[in-house]
């Protein structure tokens, strides 16, 4: 159980510092003009996919090391 909860802190501190990292990238060569919702849309789902495969590797990561 501790280690769930260890995870979930994870999960929010990823997507939050992906979330943060994301507003760096200028969406406009990409996204059609006047598309507000669909680029913030676009910046959660990329969020949370980046904050899920960082919370995952780090997670794995500090797991293999604990076991050598």
């Amino acid at each position: 159980m501790k280690n769930m909860n260890i995870k979930v802190y994870f999960y929010v501190f990823f997507v939050m510092l992906s979330a943060y990292a994301l507003t760096g990238v200028n969406f406009d060569k990409i996204i059609k003009r006047n598309k507000i919702w669909e680029t913030r849309i676009l910046v959660m789902t990329l969020s949370m996919i980046m904050g899920y495969l960082l919370t995952n590797f780090i997670y794995d990561f500090l797991d293999i090391c604990r076991i050598l």
